[in-house]
Formats: C-alpha cells, sequence, structure tokens
C-alpha cells in the first residue's frame, strides 16, 4: 500500500449494465476494449451515489484522467448478459483516487476484476491537484456511516 494513501471502511456500489449486440464479437463475446468503458460507467455512478455528479466537478474545473488500468478477465461476457459491476475504493484519496472493479454476471459468476488509478487535475493548469475538499467530504461522510 502507498503511503500516501490512508486506507478506509470499504465504500461499494453496484451498477448494472446489460451487454449489447455493439460490445461484443463475431462469437457473441463481449471484446475487450469495452471493459474500461463499463468501468468508467461504474465509477461515474459511484461518484453520482456519493453525491458528486462528474459533470459538477469538471464544471469546477476539476479534471479526472486516467494514469493507470489494469484488467483481469476471468470468464467471458456475452451478449444479453446482465452484468454487475460492483466499484469500490478502500483509501483515501490524495492527487490520485483508486478504484476497484469485480463484473459479474446475473448468475453471479466472477467475469472479470479491474482497477483503475485517476488523477485530480486543475483544468486551467494541467496540473495534478490533491482531492477537493468537496469530494474528500463526500468520502468521508460515507464512511463514518452507520
Amino acid at each position: 500500500m502507498s503511503k500516501n494513501y490512508k486506507e478506509i471502511k470499504p465504500i461499494f456500489t453496484t451498477s448494472t449494465l446489460e451487454v449489447r449486440y455493439a460490445e461484443t464479437d463475431q462469437m457473441g463475446v463481449v471484446h475487450h476494449s469495452v471493459y474500461p468503458i463499463y468501468f468508467e460507467q461504474a465509477r461515474v455512478d459511484w461518484l453520482k451515489i456519493m453525491g458528486m455528479h462528474y459533470q459538477k466537478m469538471e464544471d469546477s474545473g476539476v479534471m479526472l484522467p486516467l494514469n493507470k488500468l489494469t484488467v483481469d478477465y476471468k470468464k467471458p461476457a456475452k451478449f444479453g448478459d446482465i452484468l454487475k459491476v460492483r466499484t469500490s475504493l478502500h483509501q483515501l484519496p490524495s492527487a490520485t483516487i483508486t478504484f476497484d472493479y469485480e463484473i459479474r454476471n446475473e448468475h453471479e459468476e466472477l467475469l472479470t476484476l479491474g482497477q483503475t488509478v485517476l488523477v485530480f487535475v486543475r483544468q486551467s493548469t494541467g496540473r495534478p491537484m490533491r482531492c477537493p475538499d468537496e469530494i474528500m467530504e463526500l468520502i468521508l461522510k460515507a464512511i463514518t456511516k452507520d
């Protein structure tokens, strides 16, 4: 674990997606290039559930470009599958935020594991910045629930 992060009680959200025909190859299997799109949608959903709409964040001058992406394919997703993408945050963000993903089908079979690391960037300068206070407050509020 990086010394820049403080481990926290994990914050989980679940997004549901249906595999569309255009996302598959001739064999009806989801193309490997589609999984980052699933991760992105789940990440946008995660932020929205936390109380931060992605567009509002960008309108305030904060961008979140991708720095690192890992994908571990276990089993193929297929056309028509209903996928559950579980998104989690295990560490407080600093200038970066790391999300973990788990994709399962409607039979709860594990299909894919993934992780993205994104960098908070100030749009006006193009330079990295610390996690905005508004986002950090939402995360801290979520981990102190219960």
